[in-house]
């Protein structure tokens, strides 16, 4: 259809009610109107003035109540689609029309953000693009344009919990075809799930995380990832008590720049130099509270002292609680026992405490957990399952019969006629001489 044809919203619903191609409607939706009035066009009334929504099925005419859908929330002054068919759509749009136009999803995506913060309310946002997020890709491993704007949302509103549903499913696939992403989708994707994972101290993920955003490749460093290595190296210091060399395919710049922050004094102090460690804090306290990182410092500095008493673990076998208080400059034996029950507790450490005060270290115990156990009895039953297979198999094949016969014959060990004869012989002997006295 040649742009211009349509010109008014009737005929683009009786379009949308009548096409046989999705991908014919989305050319006609996309250049069958006037470019300068499209929008208007879509967002305008009825003749008679009925909302065309309410006379188009959500599941049957995806494409076209998107088009629409989008059209009213980017026009200025268009009056904003009702909350509940927004809900209504997300919850039972076709995905397979929706790909059609991937452009109008992050449009759609972006809306429902915007017209929840407007109206002093962005946890609404949530329900709608998470089912928009988990219908709209073909499985859960593709990354689309809505997993940063669901994040930022789930972030923005501390509604963590509810990100995991998303943050749970690894991502390995992406489909430009099938939305419409950029470089900083991946960025903002990870970066903000590395944020909801560690704020619900899940840190091996949320390091996972923080580190894809880190390394993903580009010709500068972008200060988002800059970002994510601050809050990487901090949560590594807060689970592990000290941090890991990053991959080698790391933007060099990136490193470089590190360097010259307050972060990289901070890490160079932990966790020994206690004194050291609150004196950073003290001078760079706002520079760490205007960068979101006050929580991430606070833990790592409170939980210093845990990891020089760690170590301690490596060197002694027996030591005092006085001694064990000089060494992570805690001054009450009291605050040293409860840090040591603590970590006893969470099994961080092996160590029994006798009346006198005296801590003997001890290597932990090997523990399993009973998912461990049934995956090893699992593993176990397959691989058992698979030998027997594998011999059933060995048994009919006529290759290792007819070799199998063969070394039988060509062996010199083997028996000969007459003295298989004799074994039978002497077997049945046996066996009447044991009837006979029996």
């Amino acid at each position: 259809m040649a742009p211009g044809d349509l010109t008014s919203i009737d005929q683009v619903v009786h379009q949308i009610t009548t096409a046989n191609s999705i991908s014919a409607l989305n050319l006609t939706l996309r250049n069958g109107l006037p470019k300068e009035t499209r929008d208007h066009i879509l967002a305008s009334a009825l003749p008679g003035g009925q909302d065309p929504l309410s006379v188009l099925d959500v599941k049957a005419n995806t494409l076209g109540v998107l088009y629409i859908l989008t059209a009213r929330m980017t026009l200025q002054g268009a009056p904003q689609p009702p909350w509940p068919v927004i809900v209504d759509f997300c919850r039972n749009f076709s995905p397979e029309q929706a790909r059609v136009a991937p452009d109008r999803v992050t449009i759609l995506a972006k809306g429902i953000k915007l017209i929840a913060s407007q109206s002093n309310s962005l946890k609404l946002a949530i329900q709608p693009l998470y089912n928009l997020v988990s219908r709209y890709p073909p499985d859960p491993s593709f990354l689309t344009t809505i997993h940063p704007i669901f994040l930022t949302t789930c972030v923005t509103t501390r509604q963590f919990v509810e990100a995991l549903v998303v943050l749970e499913n690894p991502i390995f696939n992406v489909d430009i075809n099938i939305s419409d992403l950029h470089y900083n989708d991946n960025l903002t994707y990870h970066y903000t799930g590395g944020i909801a994972l560690a704020a619900l101290k899940r840190w091996p993920e949320a390091e996972e995380y923080f580190e894809i955003c880190v390394t993903s490749p580009g010709t500068y460093p972008s200060a988002l990832q800059m970002e994510a290595l601050k809050k990487l190296k901090l949560v590594q210091l807060i689970s592990m008590g000290k941090t890991s060399p990053l991959p080698k395919y790391t933007h060099p710049l990136l490193i470089r720049l590190f360097k010259s922050t307050p972060y990289h004094a901070f890490i160079s102090a932990y966790p020994q130099s206690t004194e050291l460690l609150h004196e950073i804090y003290d001078k760079e306290r706002q520079t760490f509270s205007a960068e979101k990182n006050l929580g991430l410092i606070s833990q790592a500095v409170a939980r210093a002292p845990r990891w020089v008493l760690k170590k301690l673990t490596a060197t002694y076998v027996t030591l005092h609680l006085a001694d064990i208080g000089k060494a992570i400059k805690i001054g009450s034996e009291d605050e040293v026992r409860e840090l040591l029950l603590s970590m006893i507790e969470s099994n961080d450490i092996s160590a029994q405490i006798s009346a006198n005060g005296t801590v003997t270290f001890s290597d932990p115990p090997p523990q399993f957990t009973k998912e461990q156990v049934d995956e090893a009895l699992l593993d176990v039953q397959q691989q058992t399952a698979l030998l027997g297979y594998l011999e059933q198999e060995t048994g009919r094949s006529k290759e290792f019969l007819s070799k199998a016969v063969k070394l039988r014959d060509d062996s010199p060990w083997a028996p000969t006629a007459d003295e298989e004869m004799f074994v039978s012989m002497s077997g049945s002997q046996a066996m009447w001489e044991e009837t006979a006295f029996s």
